[in-house]
């Protein structure tokens, strides 16, 4: 079962989205480029580079260059659970609030 993108936030990961440079196989002066994004942890970026690796062992373009950005969105610090629940009409709710 996957995780879910909140739980790993609040383990300290962040979105992490990638960009592919890489040659076309069959016309080496032709650059084209692909995006990949996934959660992973700074500074490692072990997903990242797993992913690399898997290109470079896999796919026939090879790489020209790599760019990528990192964001952490929240962590542990910077939620708080609110346990309450209120009526609106006859809808009930719980509530997280995050901050």
């Amino acid at each position: 079962m996957d995780t879910h993108p909140v739980e790993l936030m609040l383990k300290g990961y962040g979105l992490t989205t990638a960009e592919m440079i890489y040659r076309m196989p069959d016309h080496a002066h032709v650059l084209n480029s692909f995006l990949w994004q996934d959660y992973d942890l700074a500074p490692d970026y072990p997903k990242l580079f797993e992913f690399i690796e898997f290109w470079q062992d896999s796919i026939d373009g090879p790489l020209h260059s790599v760019r990528f950005t990192h964001r952490k969105q929240v962590s542990a610090g910077e939620w708080r659970n609110v346990v309450g629940e209120f009526e609106v009409g006859r809808v009930r709710r719980n509530t997280l609030r995050l901050h």
